[in-house]
C-alpha cells in the first residue's frame, strides 16, 4: 500500500526504503510508540477511513497492518 509506505518512510526518514516490507514491524524499523501512532494516523487520513482501534490488536508487521487498512476501504 503506497500511502501506508510512504508515511512510515516520512516518520522514519533515515530508513532505507527497501527495509520497508510486509513482514517487517514499525517496531523493528526503530519507530516508536509515538512514531506508530502517526503513521497510522496519517495513512488512515490519507485514505479517508476511520478504523476503531480494538481492530489493530491483531496488526503485527507492515502486511497486517495495510490489509486491515485495506479492508475499511469503501
Amino acid at each position: 500500500m503506497a500511502a501506508l509506505r510512504r508515511r512510515v518512510l516520512e516518520v522514519l526518514p533515515d530508513l532505507d526504503p527497501a527495509q520497508v516490507t510486509d513482514g517487517s514491524s514499525l517496531k523493528e524499523l526503530g519507530a516508536n510508540s509515538v512514531d506508530r501512532a502517526d503513521v497510522v494516523t496519517m495513512t488512515m487520513d490519507d485514505l479517508g477511513i476511520s478504523v476503531p482501534v480494538r481492530e489493530f490488536h491483531d496488526v503485527r508487521d507492515i502486511g497486517s497492518l495495510a490489509r486491515l487498512l485495506r479492508g475499511h476501504l469503501g
